[in-house]
């Protein structure tokens, strides 16, 4: 298995932060890169819903391509990917942009199904902790590229050179990742019997696993999305709706650090799992109602919400008994997870587009956290699935 050094801690925190840089650093310039390619609102919504039907169709394939070629090797490519991904899809036009998208995209995937198995196997007894610094080190990631994109377009000259630099952080991962998992062994391979021993697929509440995933993916993806134009709609300029949505990513990071170990502990983490879903029931509310009266409250209560992410992480590993068992739910709940998450942000960019306002969106978006705290409740009950 994967040693638990160190090095390799870095190494996991590195790849964390480039997990989320390809959507949030578009995000908060979609509305300019979309007038200067001239692409229509159906365009923004496929762009918006990318990475979750990606992140889907990859994730389904990640344990496979670990029991090939090993899981430390399987995210090397990953980060390879990803990188290539982040540096091309600006050198064209929109469909470029979308399959270039698409491409990092799939490097991410496989990274979101695998880094949890390397936390589980490699830090057996940290699991809550090595988890909290990663989904800390992906929000930290997500909230720099959606502040710092806007007046990095202005100072590059444009939204091409400003979208390539994020592929630069991804090649560094990538070399930290090969020099950290270098002399380890494939952490798939020696699960493999106890993997092939049982489907998870027929398992009821492998289903809830995945229903929660998406419900949480959908609320993160369609914040991310569209987030700042919801705030431009209602008056607030691009490099302060860029630094709000920053605001929203990073107010993830104190919480991701201590929640996923506080949640580790506890014996139920139902309370934990509806708890998480008031902030952004507010924070939905604000932008229904008065989404320039207080925008930074807004953003701090969205944000508070995306700490359900890695407390649904660290649930995969405790409430499956071998690695391969976290590999195959963890493939599981993100592939169709993310496949019927993929709906919400595209949804939600269409019906905008059909109405020209955000309230049925949000009100959709409240639906969504409503079966998210049932969900949750459901799942934070202690057994194994």
């Amino acid at each position: 298995m994967l040693a638990g050094t160190t090095l390799l801690a870095v190494a996991v925190t590195l790849a964390a932060a480039n997990l989320r840089i390809s959507v949030t650093s578009l995000s908060s310039v979609l509305g300019d890169v979309q007038r200067g390619l001239t692409a229509g609102s159906a365009w923004a919504s496929a762009v918006t819903a990318a990475p979750s039907i990606c992140f889907g169709l990859a994730a389904l394939l990640s344990p496979w391509l670990a029991r090939r070629i090993g899981g430390g090797p399987a995210i090397a490519v990953a980060l390879a990917v990803l990188t290539a991904g982040l540096a091309v899809r600006v050198l064209a036009g929109a469909g470029l942009l979308l399959a270039g998208t698409f491409i990092a995209c799939a490097g991410i995937a496989v990274c979101n199904v695998l880094v949890p198995v390397v936390v589980k196997e490699s830090f057996p007894n940290r699991i809550g902790l090595v988890t909290g610094f990663y989904s800390s080190s992906m929000a930290a990631g997500s909230a720099v590229a959606a502040a710092v994109t806007p007046p990095l377009e202005t100072a590059a000259g444009g939204w091409r050179p400003a979208l390539a630099a994020w592929a630069i952080p991804a090649a560094l991962a990538l070399a930290v990742w090969l020099f950290g998992a270098r002399k380890d062994t494939d952490f798939v391979t020696d699960a493999q019997p106890q993997h092939a021993a049982r489907n998870l697929l027929r398992v009821s509440m492998a289903w809830v696993f995945t229903l929660l995933f998406s419900v949480q993916s959908i609320y993160a993806y369609v914040i991310m999305g569209w987030l700042p134009e919801i705030l431009r709609d209602a008056g607030i300029g691009r490099d302060t709706a860029g630094v709000l949505l920053g605001v929203t990513m990073v107010i993830a990071v104190p919480l991701n650090l201590f929640v996923p170990a506080v949640a580790a502990k506890l014996r139920a983490q139902s309370g934990v799992m509806i708890g998480l879903t008031v902030a952004p029931v507010l924070g939905v509310l604000g932008l229904m109602f008065a989404p320039a009266f207080v925008p930074l409250l807004w953003a701090i209560l969205l944000g508070a919400g995306m700490a359900i992410f890695p407390v649904v992480l660290t649930m995969m590993a405790l409430r499956t008994r071998t690695s391969a068992e976290t590999t195959q739910l963890s493939g599981m709940s993100q592939g169709f997870g993310y496949l019927i998450a993929a709906g919400g942000p595209f949804a939600a960019g269409l019906v905008y587009g059909w109405l020209g306002s955000w309230t049925v969106p949000l009100i959709l978006v409240l639906g969504i956290l409503a079966a998210q705290a049932t969900l949750g409740a459901i799942i934070g009950r202690p057994h194994y699935i």
